[in-house]
This record gives C-alpha cells, structure tokens and sequence, in this order.
C-alpha cells in the first residue's frame, strides 16, 4: 500500500478535492495538509513520516517543506504538480487537472 500526501497552502480546495478524488483507489492511502497556519490540517512531522510521496500543488508549498521539514523529507519524493490556486473545492475542472498529472505518476509508481 503506498501512502500518498496531498499538500497545498490552506488544505481548504485543491489538497482535499485530491484526497477525496484519489481515497478509495487500489493500492493507495491518501492523506492531505496545508502549509499555512490558517489550514484545516497543518501539515507536519507526522503525516510526513507517514507519506512514501508528497504531491504538492506549487513550488512555493516544495520550498516551504524544505525549509521546514527538510530532514525528514530527506529519503522522500516530493513532487509538484504545478496547480495554482484558481479553483474551488472539487470543482470539475481541478478534479480533470488532478487525474490527468496524477494517475500518470501512481501508475509509475507501481511499475
């Protein structure tokens, strides 16, 4: 089973429309944070050491898991996806981008 962490900035549309497109697909766990304070659920130590990948939506979320968790991102990929945040929660245009970058990537993952 991989475990998959969807990360964006406040946890509040693009990392939870992922974890609810992705929950329930074979062979993976799906979790997901934000980065900022304000998010529903903070990203941390934890749900980090938990992840076997790290999807986040834009670079400035990457640089700001390095700067922060850096030693336990250490024998982690973190992978971006490039999503900005112009969408809202499982609007159907985001859930499309989200397949179409992701299911790519899983199914590389289990070959």
């Amino acid at each position: 089973m991989t475990k998959i962490l969807f990360v964006c900035g406040k946890n509040r549309r693009r990392s939870p429309t992922a974890e609810d497109v992705f929950t329930g697909m074979d062979g993976i766990e799906v979790c997901s944070a934000g980065t900022s304070v304000e998010a529903e659920c903070p990203v941390s130590t934890d749900v980090l050491e938990w992840a076997d990948r790290v999807f986040v939506m834009e670079m400035s979320q990457r640089r700001y898991l390095s700067a922060h968790f850096g030693e336990v991102l250490k024998s982690k990929r973190v992978i971006c996806l490039n999503i900005p945040d112009n969408y809202d929660y499982m609007q159907e245009e985001l859930v499309t981008v989200l397949r179409a970058k992701v299911l790519p990537l899983l199914r590389r993952a289990r070959e």
